[in-house]
This record gives structure tokens, C-alpha cells and sequence, in this order.
């Protein structure tokens, strides 16, 4: 694996045969869980393909002539000429193998996954999530000589780590940067004892047999699981959103908005988590246009408060988008105004979607109890319908979502489990 500027990009890319490019930023929480499995990937298939990392911050102009929009974002090519298609965002491990076996022989691939050794190893409690529950119950196991083992698909901190301020948790009196506080959650539980597999893709998810594999070649047992999956961003579903995520749309502010310096971009959505990222993103972009359907914001009215007092943001109430494309290097969204049904055009430099959220359950979700909205049901205690099968966190149904009412669903279902095993 080799690091290189944009000076080196013909040399090294365009005439260096079979290549991966990795474009990364910093402060970017999904391009450092996709490091890992880069760096992994590259033992295994590191005879046949070059890999190669640029970072996107002091490569800006390249970056943009081949149309990276965002981080992270893997590019390939075979002698010269880009293959197969783009990869960006929250990157599975799976689908950068696909598109690397397209690149070699049959011969070859079967050859390079012989090196890959089926494994099993055995704990008390398996954790999936890392977000602010998943740390806390690790923290209360280990710290009761629990044998813990925690798995995220991405690194540990969940939602906390892209948001870029937290103001209201107990025990800071500034306001704390949201990848520092769940830096230091995770630290904590880390050095307690818990056993860290990040960064990981889960393959499968057998909860009443206890056992989750990992990476295709890794099955781990438990004798009791916790789900703190958590949510993640609701899609819109209209023309364009999928084909231009990552080039162009985004999801988090606190990745892209430095790519927005003196430009201008749509933000779409009312509650909390969109007036407070606008109020983020308006410190890089120089013209921020709010895009909500209804008359008001659900956000709290500190929130919306100091939105409405920054002259950099404009609203427009009772809108929808319609539609998303490109037009060269800007992007064009069309939204409906939806008192009169009149179709208006907005042109702009990028677009952030912010529209709430929905319960990571897709490998289980027939397994358990789930309320209406499809959020885990769960007793006092963080228990489920299955037997030895907890959750806790955003992913259960429950009135309010915060970091601290996570912290609280962790420490109980530590609690009933250590009972249970002690």
C-alpha cells in the first residue's frame, strides 16, 4: 500500500496497471473504518493490484476532475482506463472485494481467498453496535469480568462521532466536540478490557443460535447478545438521490462541509439533527438554502433560534424535493411547493439530507418484536422476545433518542446480564 499526491497520479495510477485509489479526509469517522479493511485487503490482493491512498484535502483539483464529490471514495483502474463502479461513503468490505475479483482471473481470485482461514472464537456477551448504549454496556461487563466482545460495522461512537457539537451531556460544561466524546467512550471501554472488532462486515446474524460471523471467515459465539445497532439516515426515494449520493449529495456534514468552502448548498429537513448541522455547515459555505415541508421546524427552539439569526440561511417552508441531477458541476434540485404545486428549480454546489432516521434491524428483523414503527420492543430490564437477546440504544422503541438515554438502556442491560451470569 503506497500513499501518493496528485503529482504522481499518472505514474502510479493511470500507468501502474490494476490499481485501487482510496480518497480520504480527515475528521471523516467513514474513511476511518474503511482503513482498516483497505490495509487488509491489500495483504491479500497486494501481488496483483496496487493500492494506493491520496488524500482528498491537498488534492482537491484531481479529486474534482474525477468527480469525487466525497469521503470516503475508491476509484479503479486497469491500465489507464477507471472500471467498475465507484464506491463512497460507508464502504462494505464485500462489495470492494466484488469489484476486485472482477479485476483477475477466476483462477486467480480462488488462488488469493485459499489464504482466508475460517476462525471461531467464544465470548460471554457479543455487542453489535459501538454507538453510546454498545460502549456503555461494554464498559459495565468488562469492568464485572464479563469476557465482552464488541462489533461495529464501522468504528466506535455511532451518530455521536459525525455530529460536530454536543451541548447537553451531563458533566461538560462546553460544549464537546462529538467525535472527541465518543473518542473518549470508547477509550474508556477499550482499556477496561472489551474486545474490539470494528470496522468489520457482519455476514450473518443467527440470534438463537448466539453466533454472528464476520467477514465472511470469522464466526463468533456468545452466550448473550446486545443489539445497539442504532439507526441510520432515511433515504428520500426520488429520481437521482441514489445515483448521485456521494457525488454531490451527502449525509454528514461533519465529513463534506469542508468541500463547501465560499460555494453554496441545499439542506433538506427540520428537526434537530438538519438546523443544527445547517448552522455547521454554514461556517465553510457561503449560501445555505432550507428546504422543509412543513410551516415550521420540529427542532428545539435554541436550535432554530440561532439558525434564524445566521444570515448566511435561507428557508423555504412547505416545499418537497421532486428530483435530483447534475447539470456540470451543479446541482440541480427541483421542489414542490406544496400549498400552490408549483415546480421551482434550485441550483446549487451540493446538497445535505437530513430527514430523520430508521432502525438498523435488516439481518433480524423477523426475529423480534418490533413496535409500528419498526423499532426492537424491549422490557425494563433491555430485554427482547428471544430469550438471551437484548437491545438497547436508538434501535428500541421509546419515546425520547439521546446519547444519554442510550448511555442509560447500555448500563441496565449490563446490569440484568452480569446478574444472569454471575
Amino acid at each position: 500500500m503506497k500513499e501518493i499526491t496528485s503529482s504522481e497520479f499518472d505514474t502510479e495510477v493511470l500507468a501502474g496497471g490494476k490499481v485501487i485509489l482510496d480518497f480520504y479526509s480527515t475528521e471523516c469517522p467513514p474513511c476511518e473504518a474503511l482503513a482498516p479493511k483497505f490495509e487488509g485487503l491489500a495483504k491479500l490482493y497486494g501481488n496483483d493490484i496496487k493500492f494506493i491512498k491520496m488524500f482528498r484535502q491537498q488534492n482537491r483539483s484531481l479529486a474534482e476532475k474525477l468527480g469525487v464529490k466525497s469521503s470516503p471514495t475508491l476509484l479503479f483502474f486497469d491500465n489507464g482506463v477507471q472500471v467498475s463502479e465507484t464506491l463512497t461513503g460507508g464502504i462494505k468490505r464485500s462489495d470492494i472485494i466484488k469489484r476486485l475479483d472482477s479485476m483477475l482471473s477466476e483462477e486467480r481470485v480462488k488462488e488469493i481467498k485459499k489464504d482466508i482461514k475460517p476462525s471461531i472464537s467464544e465470548f460471554d456477551v457479543l455487542i453489535l453496535g459501538a454507538g453510546p448504549g454498545g460502549l456503555t454496556a461494554g464498559l459495565y461487563l468488562c469492568q464485572s469480568k464479563i469476557n465482552t466482545v464488541l462489533i461495529d460495522i464501522a468504528l466506535p461512537g455511532g451518530h455521536v462521532s459525525t455530529t460536530h457539537e454536543v451541548s447537553n451531556y451531563p458533566g461538560f460544561i462546553d460544549p464537546q466536540p462529538g467525535y472527541l466524546l465518543s473518542h473518549n467512550m470508547s477509550e474508556q471501554t477499550k482499556l477496561c478490557g472489551t474486545i474490539y472488532k470494528v470496522a468489520v462486515d457482519v455476514s450473518k446474524i443467527d440470534l438463537e443460535k448466539k453466533e454472528v460471523v464476520i467477514d465472511e471467515f470469522e464466526t463468533i459465539k456468545a452466550r448473550r447478545i446486545i443489539i445497539a445497532t442504532g439507526t441510520s439516515p432515511n433515504l428520500m426515494g426520488i429520481p437521482g438521490e441514489r445515483e448521485l449520493k456521494g457525488k454531490g449529495i451527502s449525509y454528514c456534514a461533519t465529513c463534506d462541509a469542508k468541500y463547501y468552502v465560499d460555494k453554496e448548498v441545499i439542506v433538506i429537513g427540520g428537526g434537530n439533527s438538519a438546523v443544527e448541522e445547517a448552522d455547521f455547515i454554514s461556517k465553510f459555505a457561503s449560501k445555505i438554502t432550507m428546504v422543509h415541508q412543513f410551516d415550521a421546524f420540529t427542532a428545539n427552539k435554541q436550535a432554530q433560534e440561532k439558525l434564524f439569526a445566521n444570515p448566511k440561511i435561507n428557508v423555504l417552508f412547505g416545499h418537497e424535493p421532486r428530483s435530483f441531477s447534475r447539470e456540470g458541476d451543479k446541482m440541480i434540485t427541483t421542489v414542490e411547493d406544496l400549498k400552490s404545486n408549483k415546480v421551482n428549480t434550485l441550483v446549487s454546489d451540493g446538497v445535505f439530507v437530513f430527514i430523520g432516521m430508521k432502525p438498523n434491524i435488516d439481518l433480524f428483523r423477523d426475529k423480534l418484536k418490533l413496535d409500528n414503527w419498526g423499532y426492537i420492543k424491549a422490557d425494563e430490564d433491555m430485554r427482547t422476545s428471544m430469550p438471551g437477546v437484548y437491545a438497547v440504544g436508538d434501535v428500541i422503541s421509546k419515546k425520547y433518542r439521546q446519547i444519554t438515554t442510550a448511555v442509560a438502556d447500555g448500563t441496565i442491560a449490563a446490569i440484568a446480564i452480569a446478574k444472569e451470569l454471575s
